[in-house]
């Protein structure tokens, strides 16, 4: 093996892996936050939406699931620029993420609906609570609870997917590693050193997921 390893190169730009790595965190966060909002109006859209809406819903869902996220990453980055729309790519990354968690979340969520028992809901309406006040009192902080480690595991997947976007000229973590790696050749360390950082920051938000799981369901 005549590979000479050269770590010195890699622990000067640290300080820039770290920072794209929070870059990293931010659209993964955005994402799950809008994906969540998306998913859960279009879990509600096909159990209870008009036949147009729910047919929309459906597309989504089953478009966000059965296509490569890479494809879904291109289509906004390339596909909208057909059309004479063309996004930076951070807003390419963020949409492609949001498209592809919702779609998967929206499923997640309709399984939570339908885990909750329909009696609950003419129980509520018995006591005069609206259709809205049912939902956000009764329902759906049930399915939350239901849907909360499937979330957890789609906020990594978010995580690990925002590397694609470097395909798109967005400098995240796998982004700003590559540039690196190809100014200096030295590919073994910086993405040795980048799935340390990835790692980590997984590990930080299991950490993290456990803790809020272990505050707001004791009971």
């Amino acid at each position: 093996m005549d590979y000479n390893f050269h770590w010195r190169p890699v622990f000067r730009k640290l300080p820039e892996l770290l920072e794209a790595g929070l870059l990293t965190l931010e659209v993964a966060v955005l994402s799950m936050l809008l994906g969540i909002t998306i998913g859960l109006g279009l879990a509600l859209l096909r159990m209870k939406g008009p036949t147009p809406l729910r047919q929309i819903a459906t597309t989504w869902v089953e478009i966000a699931r059965n296509t490569p996220a890479l494809f879904q990453l291109f289509f906004f980055g390339f596909g909208l620029g057909a059309f004479g729309l063309h996004l930076s790519p951070y807003l390419i990354v963020l949409a492609g993420l949001t498209f592809n968690n919702a779609g998967y979340l929206a499923e997640n969520f309709r399984g939570g609906f339908l885990a909750v028992p329909d009696t609950q809901v003419r129980a509520a309406r018995s006591l005069g609570m609206t259709a809205i006040q049912t939902y956000v009192r009764i329902i759906i902080p049930q399915v939350l609870k239901i849907v909360y480690h499937p979330m957890t595991n789609q906020m990594v997947w978010a995580v690990l997917m925002s590397s694609l976007g470097m395909l798109v000229g967005f400098r995240e973590l796998s982004g700003e590693t590559q540039f690196f790696a190809s100014k200096t050749y030295r590919i073994f360390e910086y993405f040795a050193v980048t799935a340390v950082i990835y790692y980590v920051i997984v590990k930080i938000i299991l950490l993290a997921s456990n803790l809020v799981a272990r505050r707001l369901f004791r009971y």
